[in-house]
Protein backbone atom coordinates (compact mmCIF):
# COMPACT_ATOMS: atom_id res chain seq x y z
CA UNK A 1 0.00 0.00 0.00
CA UNK A 2 2.80 2.43 0.90
CA UNK A 3 4.63 1.65 -2.34
CA UNK A 4 1.47 2.32 -4.33
CA UNK A 5 0.91 5.64 -2.57
CA UNK A 6 4.51 6.64 -3.21
CA UNK A 7 4.19 5.85 -6.91
CA UNK A 8 1.04 7.95 -7.16
CA UNK A 9 2.85 10.92 -5.57
CA UNK A 10 5.76 10.56 -8.01
CA UNK A 11 3.42 10.44 -10.99
CA UNK A 12 1.56 13.53 -9.81
CA UNK A 13 4.80 15.41 -9.23
CA UNK A 14 6.05 14.48 -12.66
CA UNK A 15 2.94 15.13 -14.71
CA UNK A 16 0.78 17.78 -13.04
CA UNK A 17 1.91 21.38 -12.44
CA UNK A 18 0.63 23.02 -9.29
CA UNK A 19 -2.30 24.81 -10.87
CA UNK A 20 -3.79 25.90 -7.54
CA UNK A 21 -0.52 27.70 -6.81
CA UNK A 22 0.14 29.15 -10.29
CA UNK A 23 1.40 32.70 -9.99
CA UNK A 24 1.03 35.51 -12.51
CA UNK A 25 3.99 37.20 -14.17
CA UNK A 26 3.17 40.61 -12.69
CA UNK A 27 3.01 39.08 -9.20
CA UNK A 28 6.45 37.53 -9.72
CA UNK A 29 8.01 40.62 -11.32
CA UNK A 30 6.13 43.62 -9.89
CA UNK A 31 7.06 46.91 -11.49
CA UNK A 32 9.19 45.48 -14.32
CA UNK A 33 9.48 48.14 -17.03
CA UNK A 34 7.40 47.65 -20.16
CA UNK A 35 10.39 47.51 -22.55
CA UNK A 36 11.95 44.59 -20.68
CA UNK A 37 8.59 42.91 -20.22
CA UNK A 38 7.95 43.12 -23.96
CA UNK A 39 11.26 41.33 -24.63
CA UNK A 40 10.46 38.67 -22.03
CA UNK A 41 7.29 37.77 -23.94
CA UNK A 42 9.04 37.80 -27.33
CA UNK A 43 10.27 34.54 -28.94
CA UNK A 44 13.91 35.46 -28.14
CA UNK A 45 13.27 36.50 -24.55
CA UNK A 46 15.38 38.95 -22.55
CA UNK A 47 19.09 38.14 -22.20
CA UNK A 48 21.78 40.28 -20.64
CA UNK A 49 25.50 39.79 -19.96
CA UNK A 50 27.40 41.69 -17.29
CA UNK A 51 30.78 41.84 -15.62
CA UNK A 52 29.45 42.04 -12.06
CA UNK A 53 26.72 40.24 -10.15
CA UNK A 54 25.77 42.80 -7.53
CA UNK A 55 21.99 42.92 -7.35
CA UNK A 56 21.49 40.21 -10.00
CA UNK A 57 19.09 42.54 -11.82
CA UNK A 58 16.07 40.45 -12.77
CA UNK A 59 16.14 38.15 -9.74
CA UNK A 60 16.51 41.07 -7.35
CA UNK A 61 13.43 42.67 -8.89
CA UNK A 62 11.38 39.49 -8.58
CA UNK A 63 9.64 37.35 -6.00
CA UNK A 64 11.33 34.20 -7.20
CA UNK A 65 13.11 32.09 -4.60
CA UNK A 66 16.52 33.68 -3.98
CA UNK A 67 17.91 30.15 -3.50
CA UNK A 68 17.70 29.69 -7.28
CA UNK A 69 20.80 31.85 -7.69
CA UNK A 70 22.77 30.54 -4.69
CA UNK A 71 24.96 27.97 -6.52
CA UNK A 72 26.04 30.70 -8.97
CA UNK A 73 26.57 33.48 -6.44
CA UNK A 74 28.55 31.21 -4.10
CA UNK A 75 31.24 31.12 -6.81
CA UNK A 76 31.54 34.94 -6.69
CA UNK A 77 31.69 35.11 -10.49
CA UNK A 78 33.27 38.06 -12.25
CA UNK A 79 31.19 37.49 -15.38
CA UNK A 80 27.61 36.41 -15.69
CA UNK A 81 24.57 36.29 -17.93
CA UNK A 82 20.92 36.44 -16.90
CA UNK A 83 17.84 35.76 -18.98
CA UNK A 84 14.07 35.60 -18.73
CA UNK A 85 11.49 34.19 -21.13
CA UNK A 86 7.79 33.38 -20.94
CA UNK A 87 6.50 30.77 -23.39
CA UNK A 88 2.78 31.25 -24.09
CA UNK A 89 1.05 27.87 -24.13
CA UNK A 90 -2.53 26.71 -24.68
CA UNK A 91 -2.50 24.46 -21.63
CA UNK A 92 -0.25 23.98 -18.58
CA UNK A 93 3.12 22.36 -19.26
CA UNK A 94 3.64 19.25 -17.10
CA UNK A 95 7.00 18.93 -15.38
CA UNK A 96 7.62 15.59 -17.09
CA UNK A 97 7.65 17.40 -20.45
CA UNK A 98 10.33 19.81 -19.21
CA UNK A 99 12.30 16.90 -17.77
CA UNK A 100 12.20 15.01 -21.08
CA UNK A 101 13.25 18.12 -23.02
CA UNK A 102 16.28 18.48 -20.74
CA UNK A 103 17.07 14.80 -21.32
CA UNK A 104 17.38 15.12 -25.10
CA UNK A 105 21.12 15.82 -24.97
CA UNK A 106 21.75 14.83 -28.59
CA UNK A 107 19.33 17.59 -29.60
CA UNK A 108 22.09 20.12 -28.79
CA UNK A 109 24.20 18.90 -31.71
CA UNK A 110 24.46 21.32 -34.61
CA UNK A 111 22.57 24.19 -33.01
CA UNK A 112 23.51 27.48 -34.64
CA UNK A 113 24.65 30.84 -33.32
CA UNK A 114 25.69 33.95 -35.22
CA UNK A 115 29.48 34.23 -35.40
CA UNK A 116 30.44 37.89 -35.78
CA UNK A 117 34.01 36.83 -36.60
CA UNK A 118 32.85 34.71 -39.56
CA UNK A 119 29.67 36.74 -40.16
CA UNK A 120 27.62 33.58 -40.56
CA UNK A 121 25.49 31.09 -38.66
CA UNK A 122 27.80 28.47 -37.15
CA UNK A 123 27.12 25.29 -35.13
CA UNK A 124 28.01 26.04 -31.50
CA UNK A 125 28.13 22.39 -30.49
CA UNK A 126 29.44 20.15 -33.26
CA UNK A 127 28.54 17.09 -31.22
CA UNK A 128 26.58 16.40 -28.04
CA UNK A 129 26.16 13.20 -26.07
CA UNK A 130 25.58 11.76 -22.64
CA UNK A 131 28.53 10.02 -21.04
CA UNK A 132 28.67 7.43 -18.28
CA UNK A 133 30.37 9.49 -15.55
CA UNK A 134 33.26 11.91 -14.89
CA UNK A 135 35.53 8.87 -14.57
CA UNK A 136 34.18 7.01 -17.60
CA UNK A 137 33.75 9.31 -20.58
CA UNK A 138 32.21 6.71 -22.90
CA UNK A 139 29.15 8.00 -24.80
CA UNK A 140 25.76 6.50 -24.05
CA UNK A 141 22.42 7.09 -25.81
CA UNK A 142 19.68 9.28 -24.44
CA UNK A 143 16.93 7.19 -22.83
CA UNK A 144 13.42 7.16 -24.31
CA UNK A 145 11.03 9.80 -22.93
CA UNK A 146 10.14 9.04 -19.32
CA UNK A 147 6.62 8.73 -17.98
CA UNK A 148 7.60 9.47 -14.36
CA UNK A 149 10.06 12.13 -13.24
CA UNK A 150 12.54 11.12 -10.52
CA UNK A 151 12.95 13.30 -7.45
CA UNK A 152 16.37 14.29 -8.79
CA UNK A 153 18.81 13.12 -11.43
CA UNK A 154 22.38 13.93 -12.47
CA UNK A 155 23.29 13.67 -16.15
CA UNK A 156 26.86 13.81 -17.46
CA UNK A 157 27.42 15.46 -20.82
CA UNK A 158 30.16 15.91 -23.42
CA UNK A 159 29.80 18.81 -25.86
CA UNK A 160 32.18 19.40 -28.75
CA UNK A 161 32.28 23.18 -28.53
CA UNK A 162 33.25 25.21 -31.61
CA UNK A 163 35.68 27.27 -29.48
CA UNK A 164 36.55 25.06 -26.53
CA UNK A 165 36.66 21.61 -28.15
CA UNK A 166 35.45 18.75 -25.97
CA UNK A 167 33.83 20.21 -22.86
CA UNK A 168 32.34 18.22 -20.01
CA UNK A 169 29.38 19.10 -17.80
CA UNK A 170 27.11 17.66 -15.18
CA UNK A 171 23.45 18.63 -15.00
CA UNK A 172 21.46 18.17 -11.79
CA UNK A 173 17.70 18.21 -12.41
CA UNK A 174 15.42 18.60 -9.39
CA UNK A 175 12.22 20.23 -8.17
CA UNK A 176 12.45 23.72 -6.68
CA UNK A 177 9.28 24.86 -4.94
CA UNK A 178 6.59 25.45 -7.58
CA UNK A 179 9.10 24.90 -10.39
CA UNK A 180 11.88 22.72 -11.73
CA UNK A 181 15.59 23.56 -11.65
CA UNK A 182 18.56 22.37 -13.68
CA UNK A 183 22.04 23.16 -12.35
CA UNK A 184 24.74 22.90 -15.02
CA UNK A 185 28.48 22.98 -14.18
CA UNK A 186 31.75 21.96 -15.85
CA UNK A 187 33.69 19.10 -14.24
CA UNK A 188 36.69 19.56 -16.56
CA UNK A 189 38.47 22.72 -17.68
CA UNK A 190 37.30 24.46 -20.84
CA UNK A 191 40.34 24.99 -23.04
CA UNK A 192 41.14 27.16 -26.04
CA UNK A 193 44.09 25.90 -28.10
CA UNK A 194 45.23 23.86 -25.06
CA UNK A 195 45.09 26.94 -22.84
CA UNK A 196 42.68 26.56 -19.87
CA UNK A 197 40.06 29.30 -20.18
CA UNK A 198 37.60 28.22 -17.48
CA UNK A 199 38.88 25.86 -14.80
CA UNK A 200 36.81 22.92 -13.60
CA UNK A 201 33.75 23.83 -11.52
CA UNK A 202 34.23 27.51 -12.39
CA UNK A 203 31.29 27.71 -14.78
CA UNK A 204 27.83 27.21 -13.34
CA UNK A 205 24.37 27.92 -14.69
CA UNK A 206 20.91 27.71 -13.19
CA UNK A 207 17.87 27.10 -15.37
CA UNK A 208 14.53 27.48 -13.61
CA UNK A 209 11.11 26.61 -15.07
CA UNK A 210 7.77 27.48 -13.49
CA UNK A 211 4.25 27.15 -14.91
CA UNK A 212 2.56 30.54 -14.45
CA UNK A 213 -0.81 31.97 -15.45
CA UNK A 214 0.56 33.35 -18.75
CA UNK A 215 2.45 30.18 -19.78
CA UNK A 216 5.84 28.74 -18.82
CA UNK A 217 8.42 31.01 -17.19
CA UNK A 218 12.08 30.24 -17.94
CA UNK A 219 14.68 32.06 -15.84
CA UNK A 220 18.42 31.49 -16.03
CA UNK A 221 21.57 32.77 -14.42
CA UNK A 222 25.10 31.72 -15.38
CA UNK A 223 28.46 32.86 -14.07
CA UNK A 224 32.17 32.13 -14.30
CA UNK A 225 35.63 33.29 -13.30
CA UNK A 226 38.68 33.44 -15.58
CA UNK A 227 42.20 34.82 -15.34
CA UNK A 228 42.89 38.43 -16.33
CA UNK A 229 45.02 37.19 -19.23
CA UNK A 230 42.18 35.11 -20.65
CA UNK A 231 39.69 37.93 -20.08
CA UNK A 232 41.88 40.23 -22.15
CA UNK A 233 41.78 37.79 -25.09
CA UNK A 234 38.22 36.41 -24.95
CA UNK A 235 34.90 38.26 -24.65
CA UNK A 236 33.71 36.19 -21.70
CA UNK A 237 30.27 37.81 -21.21
CA UNK A 238 29.51 37.22 -24.89
CA UNK A 239 30.75 33.62 -24.70
CA UNK A 240 28.49 32.89 -21.72
CA UNK A 241 25.51 34.63 -23.29
CA UNK A 242 25.76 32.71 -26.57
CA UNK A 243 25.91 29.33 -24.86
CA UNK A 244 23.14 30.15 -22.44
CA UNK A 245 20.94 31.38 -25.27
CA UNK A 246 21.51 28.24 -27.37
CA UNK A 247 20.84 25.95 -24.39
CA UNK A 248 17.60 27.76 -23.51
CA UNK A 249 16.32 27.65 -27.08
CA UNK A 250 17.11 23.91 -27.19
CA UNK A 251 15.01 23.29 -24.08
CA UNK A 252 12.18 25.55 -25.27
CA UNK A 253 11.95 23.77 -28.62
CA UNK A 254 11.88 20.43 -26.83
CA UNK A 255 9.06 21.60 -24.57
CA UNK A 256 6.96 23.12 -27.35
CA UNK A 257 7.52 20.37 -29.96
CA UNK A 258 4.45 18.34 -30.85
CA UNK A 259 4.49 14.86 -29.26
Amino acid sequence: MMKTAGLVVCILMGTVPLMSQSRSFDALFPGLDEATKSMVFSPEGFVTARTEVSGVGLLAASRLDAAIAEPVLQQHPAYFSESLLVIPVDKPVPFIRIYNALGNIRGLKGRLYHSFTRDEETPLFEDATRIVSPKKLSPIPDPPPAEVMPASETVYIRLKDVNFGNSYYQALITRQGPGLRCTLSNFKSLNYLFIPVIKEDKFIAQLYFEPIVQGLLVYSLAGTNVSEFVASKVDIPSAIRKRLDVIIQWVVEGITAKP
